[in-house]
């Protein structure tokens, strides 16, 4: 008589974290986003720079991405859960003030970093690149709309929006590395669902 098969492993559970408009905006806004630093850096670098031949297209398509890069934003809240996310990523709580005491301590115990579905970080880098956002889009409009403005002020819109430029791309490379390092993080943002456990890791007031 033979033995009775063995019942297959139950597949792991999966959450969903992210609906299709919340993915959408995101990914919308991070191509817009990376047209606007990649152009920028042919227009600045000068290595670079010499490998572009038509320099007032460069400019066009590099004012025009930086205008458009809160239409996904704002179009996005038609989308009930993708207001509930902004809600959430501007409320900073006690638990938040745990998480960042616990990272500036390099303390990595699961239970000294508490987080809900955003942590304190990721709060912080949505509240620093939406302001920062915001600013060169205003600097930028004094730099494109020159007749408009004194001297003084395009000069300073100049100067702010340069090295703001500079470093919103060591931000992005910093959000881009830490992405990367986190392959279960990526796949909620790709399909919207991410598994039990990284859950209960990373994010276990939500999961709870």
């Amino acid at each position: 008589m033979n033995p009775p098969a063995e019942a297959p492993p139950a597949a792991p559970t999966r959450l969903h974290r992210f609906t299709r408009a919340e993915r959408w905006v995101h990914r919308t806004t991070a191509l817009l986003m990376g047209v606007c630093v990649l152009t920028a850096a042919f227009l600045y670098v000068p290595e670079l720079a010499q490998l572009v031949g038509r320099r007032e297209l460069v400019v066009r398509v590099h004012e025009w991405a930086g205008l458009a890069l809160p239409v996904p934003v704002l179009a996005g809240l038609a989308s009930r859960a993708f207001r509930a996310d902004l809600g959430r990523l501007n409320r900073f709580g006690p638990h938040d003030r745990r998480w960042l005491r616990a990272v500036l301590r390099r303390d990595r115990r699961r239970e000294s970093r508490p987080a809900g579905k955003f942590n304190a970080g990721q709060k912080i880098y949505a509240s620093w690149i939406a302001g920062a956002t915001l600013v060169m889009l205003g600097t930028g409009l004094l730099m494109w709309f020159t007749h408009l403005t004194p001297l003084m002020w395009r000069t300073s819109a100049t100067f702010v929006h340069d090295w703001l430029a500079l470093t919103i791309g060591i931000v992005l490379a910093g959000h881009i590395g830490m992405a990367l390092a986190d392959p279960e993080s990526r796949r909620g943002m790709r399909t919207g669902s991410v598994s039990e456990e990284w859950a209960r890791t990373e994010h276990p007031l939500w999961r709870d």
